[in-house]
């Protein structure tokens, strides 16, 4: 018996969100494996970047949400991730967003976030959705306030301090 998830395609001026395919994961394991851009996500090694990879696209499957590979409209270049999720004991969805290094500066968080934010409140009627940002991450707190995401409390995630961003539905 075969499941299949239904993914929705995102569309932004510049980018595509897609679903995860089997040749994004070398650049997803550079990614992690990369200790500049996995400062504040935590690196992994290749079997560890496999886990996350598959537990990503899993996600669709577990809640119809999950992550999405951001595409270049014009290269088809893949450029980063970014998801609406929930975490296993949490009713409150979450974002977060990742750029590879190599499109850093570009405003591609920005932008992706922005349409999966949309996506959370327009489509699935979220009545809130929270990002957690580790301390240090100047970058993707500009991101969260950018889309009008406030500071909400510090807490703690898998033995690191880290802050959230809550925004609601209007």
């Amino acid at each position: 018996m075969m499941f299949t998830a239904s993914l929705p395609y995102l569309h932004t001026e510049r980018l595509v969100l897609r679903e995860y395919r089997r040749g994004d994961f070398d650049l997803f394991a550079d990614h992690l494996a990369d200790p500049e851009s996995s400062a504040h996500l935590g690196s992994a090694d290749r079997p560890a970047a496999w886990r996350i990879f598959s537990s990503h696209a899993g996600l669709w499957l577990l809640h119809g949400a999950g992550w999405w590979a951001i595409e270049d409209k014009q290269t088809g270049q893949l450029v980063g991730t970014v998801g609406a999720f929930y975490r296993e004991q949490s009713t409150v969805m979450e974002m977060g967003w990742n750029t590879y290094r190599a499109f850093w500066g570009k405003g591609i968080a920005n932008e992706a976030a922005a349409a999966v934010l949309a996506y959370a409140f327009q489509v699935r009627h979220e009545p809130k959705v929270r990002a957690l940002i580790g301390a240090g991450n100047e970058s993707s707190r500009r991101v969260a306030e950018r889309l009008g995401m406030r500071y909400e409390m510090e807490t703690e995630l898998h033995g690191k301090a880290i802050s959230s961003y809550m925004i609601e539905r209007k």
